[in-house]
């Protein structure tokens, strides 16, 4: 306790000397504060006895360049209680080694790491008064720790470059969660930040003279108007232009500001400006399903199906867009459509980052109506029930279409009819860096697809990103220099300077004669959806052979495999080891969310099982030790990933790369075991291993990797 009393002894000098403070006074403050408030500066004391204000124990403060201790910071935001913060410092004392108060408190659940960023941000700003914003507005991340100096100097220049927001780039790259960087803005600009809420409607009829491109391009909407004030949601509230134009827009009322991120505030400018149509389209499922009878009753006769699924404005049609819309908003990958028979509610599930959940229930008596209305706007028979049919859908969200696939399947039960609607995003290409591949990997991959020729084999199961990954690498070597030919079923990804066509398999317009056409149309570069047989083999080692970069995907569960199996399709093994470049097999597990994950520490049984998985010599050499330091990451359960602790994926990857060393493999037909454990020499790490890798950074959980990449 002797240095805090000499720091306490030489706060009260310089309290005392500017006539604050009485000797007396500051002889019963030091008594009161050993006595009870060990962990209180002498200051805070004197302003819960009354001697005097929180103004003038600032003003001293910052008049004598006095440092403010985080916890006197977050009892003067009323953010903790001095009992609680008396509690934490105790706590602090008695352990060994000591950690940060501002760890023990969120641990403690007194705070959560936002509010622990906006009072560190507060500290620093009082502590070195007048000090330039030198890193803008999220300055606040570096003085938390979150981030180096340089790494967020690098991530303006990088979002600069590429034209997009800062926060993506933080988000995607360094991997801060959107509370987070709303708190470092919310500190920053001194106001509260708000996020996107499906729920809120924004007043129309106050924005009826506003044109939505001037809110685009200025980035403000109204999210609340009353008779005397505006609350406005906003890009940068410190905006003079801005706050002007608001002024007029709105004379008279008191301006409150929150601050918010671009993309959000366009969400509520899209909404706002959304067509009576689309208003109908996004009506609640409360609503919809209240206009549907719920009552035990008969089948509706055939004969009046077709006629009540064609009525525009129907319960049945708003329910099948409500479902499409809610599916897109989800970010589903499918939507599964399950009648249960004349007795039972037809079950709706949606699969989201590869696992699927249960949505709605309708009335059983309006599964055959839920089901026609999707053939008739899909092209098919509605009379056909009895086998299998296939065909697309065209979707309007907003300013957005999609397409989505539609399978319908007969099932057990009088004229059950599964259906399955695969939702095809046009996305644009991710960038390499996005598939957080390790720096090996990455490097090696970037290599490959540096070579003029040769041919590049991306495996996996459905569903585990491989023309993500394609479209990846095409858009890395997509120059004005390359022509590049795709060859897809269907196209999903679309990016300029490509030349992408779909197949028709029907009109025998297949993979292999897609290539062939290719052949005669000058490629440098080929894209092939899939290889699914022999032939389209062939044709893909032909080409990679005859001068060009050939990529291409196959069903293979690890890349050694892909090799033996493409071996076993009978192609030459000497021109198969003379063209083939490398192939990289990926599985999608999923990652913890990012709004509720938690660092907690790891038992021995943990650590000794992910060892064993990476491989024991292989994991010690990480040079990762269990002790009281050693953290894992897992997430709470919150609204946005539903209380799961699950939100999105990253892939996992398992590259080989062929060297002169497994060629010679290659020729003389080696098997799979071998050629494994001549690339694990050179380097490869297995799916497995890749997975351990990303659950020690804190991407996700060993049970997810051992669910996608153990076998």
């Amino acid at each position: 306790m002797q240095p805090m009393l000499a720091a306490s002894l030489k706060i009260g000098a310089l309290l005392a000397k500017d006539g604050l403070l009485s000797s007396e006074q500051l002889a019963k403050s030091l008594e009161i504060q050993k006595k009870q408030y060990p962990a209180l500066p002498l200051g805070k004391v004197c302003v819960a006895l009354g001697y005097l204000t929180s103004e003038d124990l600032n003003e001293v403060l910052a008049k004598h360049h006095r440092r403010i201790p985080l916890g006197e910071m977050l009892v003067h935001l009323d953010l903790i209680s001095m009992e609680q913060l008396k509690e934490v410092f105790e706590l602090q004392q008695r352990e060994r080694p000591k950690r940060k108060i501002g760890t023990v408190m969120i641990e403690k659940g007194l705070i959560d790491e936002p509010t622990l960023i906006r009072a560190l941000y507060e500290q620093s700003q009082r502590n070195h008064a007048g000090a330039q914003h030198r890193l803008g507005k999220f300055e606040a991340l570096v003085v938390a720790g979150r981030l180096e100096r340089d790494e967020l100097e690098a991530a303006f220049k990088q979002a600069q470059e590429q034209h997009v927001a800062v926060e993506s780039i933080l988000m995607q790259r360094y991997r801060i969660n959107k509370k987070v960087l709303g708190a470092a803005l919310s500190a920053f600009y001194r106001c509260p930040f708000e996020e996107y809420d499906e729920t809120r409607i924004p007043p129309r009829e106050h924005v009826q003279e506003i044109s939505p491109s001037y809110l685009k391009a200025n980035f403000w909407i109204p999210l609340q108007v009353s008779d005397d004030s505006v609350t406005v949601m906003i890009d940068d509230p410190q905006a003079t232009s801005k706050i002007q134009d608001i002024r007029r827009l709105f004379p008279g009322k008191v301006i409150e500001r929150v601050v918010g991120f671009q993309d959000d505030i366009l969400k509520y400018v899209n909404r706002m400006y959304e067509s009576p149509q689309q208003d109908r389209i996004n009506e609640s499922l409360s609503a919809i399903l209240g206009q549907l009878d719920n009552q035990d009753r008969a089948e509706l006769p055939e004969t009046k199906e077709e006629q009540l699924v064609k009525e525009d404005d129907s319960a049945v049609v708003r329910l099948v867009n409500q479902i499409i819309v809610e599916a897109w908003k989800q970010g589903a990958s499918d939507i599964h459509i399950e009648p249960g028979g004349s007795d039972r509610e037809t079950r709706i599930r949606f699969r989201v980052d590869g696992r699927c959940f249960e949505y709605l229930r309708v009335p059983p008596a309006y599964r055959r109506a839920l089901v026609s209305r999707i053939k008739i706007i899909a092209g098919l028979d509605i009379a056909e029930r009895r086998k299998p049919q296939d065909g697309k859908i065209k979707f309007q969200q907003s300013d957005r279409a999609f397409e989505l696939r539609v399978a319908t399947i007969p099932t057990a039960g009088p004229s059950n009819e599964d259906v399955v609607l695969r939702l095809l995003m046009v996305e644009k290409p991710k960038s390499l860096e996005q598939l957080y591949m390790t720096p090996r990997n990455h490097r090696e991959f970037r290599a490959m697809l540096g070579k003029p020729y040769g041919l590049i084999l991306c495996v996996g199961p459905t569903g585990a990103g491989k023309t993500t990954t394609l479209h990846s690498a095409l858009s890395l070597i997509n120059t004005p220099e390359r022509k590049i030919w795709t060859a897809e079923d269907p196209v999903e990804i679309t990016q300029p300077g490509l030349r992408q066509v779909q197949v028709q398999p029907k009109i025998g317009f297949n993979f292999a004669a897609a290539m062939r056409a290719f052949l005669r149309a000058d490629p440098d570069v080929i894209m092939v959806g899939e290889i699914r047989d022999d032939e389209t083999a062939e044709v893909a080692m032909e080409a990679s052979l005859t001068g060009h970069l050939v990529l291409s995907t196959l069903h293979t569960n690890s890349a050694v495999e892909t090799v033996t199996r493409l071996l076993e399709m009978g192609i030459d093994p000497f021109n198969f080891a003379d063209s083939l470049l490398g192939v990289m097999a990926q599985r999608l597990a999923r990652t913890i969310c990012s709004d509720c994950k938690e660092a907690y520490h790891a038992s021995k049984e943990e650590f000794e099982v992910i060892a064993h998985a990476f491989g024991e010599a292989e994991f010690s050499r990480l040079g990762v030790r269990y002790d009281d330091q050693f953290r894992l990451y897992r997430g709470r359960g919150c609204a946005s990933c539903r209380d799961s602790g699950y939100r999105g994926r990253i892939g996992l990857h398992e590259l080989l790369v062929v060297t002169d060393k497994i060629k010679q493999l290659i020729h003389v037909r080696a098997s799979a075991t071998e050629l494994r454990e001549a690339a694990l020499f050179e380097g490869m790490t297995t799916l497995a291993q890749d997975g351990v890798l990303k659950v020690l950074e804190g991407w996700t959980d060993y049970n997810h990797v051992k669910a996608v990449a153990l076998r």
